[in-house]
C-alpha cells in the first residue's frame, strides 16, 4: 500500500502515543471495535495519518488495508491535518448554482492548497461540504464556526487576510 504524505510532517507526542496505546489495548480483543478505535485515534491526533493507521492495524491485529479502507470509506475520517482555521465551502445545489465552485477555485489559488489539504504552516485547511442549511445566503463558507454568506470571489482575499493577521 502506498502512503500519501501530508505537506505537514506527522508528529507524535509521548502523551498521544500513550493514549493511543491505551485505546488499542482496551479494544484489541474485539475486532468489531476497529471503527471506534479509529474514531478515538482521530480525537487524539485530530486526523488519521498513515503512521497512526499502521499502529492501529498492528495493535488490533487487522490488515492495514482494512484500516485504510475504513478511513477512506467514511467521510468522518480525515487523513490530513486540519489547519488552525478550517475553511469549508458549501457545494450543495443552491450554493453551487450561485457560484460556490468559483470560491473554491479562488481559495485554492490564494492559499496554495486544494480541497482536503492544509497549508504547510498549519494555519488553513480547505474542505467542501454538501449543505450547511443556509441556502438563502448562498454561496456560503465557514471558517471554523463563523459563517460567511452571499460571497463573491472578490471577498476571499479580505476574509483570508483577517485570519492571517
Amino acid at each position: 500500500m502506498q502512503k500519501k504524505l501530508s505537506s505537514i510532517p506527522f508528529t507524535d507526542t509521548p502523551e498521544q502515543a500513550a493514549k493511543l496505546q491505551e485505546v488499542i489495548a482496551a479494544n484489541k480483543d474485539d475486532k468489531s471495535r476497529l471503527m471506534a478505535v479509529m474514531q478515538q485515534a482521530q480525537d487524539i491526533y485530530g486526523y488519521l495519518p498513515f503512521e497512526v493507521q499502521e499502529k492501529i492495524a498492528e495493535g488490533m491485529e487487522v490488515p492495514l488495508e482494512k484500516v485504510f479502507g475504513v478511513a477512506t470509506f467514511y467521510a468522518q475520517f480525515s487523513m490530513s491535518p486540519k489547519g488552525k482555521y478550517n475553511i469549508s465551502v458549501c457545494l450543495g445545489t443552491a450554493c453551487y448554482v450561485k457560484g460556490a465552485q468559483t470560491l473554491v477555485d479562488n481559495l485554492s489559488e490564494v492559499l496554495g492548497i486544494g480541497i482536503g489539504e492544509c497549508t504547510p504552516d498549519g494555519k488553513f485547511s480547505l474542505e467542501a461540504c454538501r449543505c450547511i442549511g443556509a441556502c438563502g445566503l448562498g454561496p456560503v463558507m465557514t471558517v471554523n464556526d463563523e459563517v460567511y454568506g452571499k460571497l463573491t470571489a472578490e471577498d476571499i482575499p479580505d476574509i483570508i487576510r483577517k485570519y492571517r493577521d
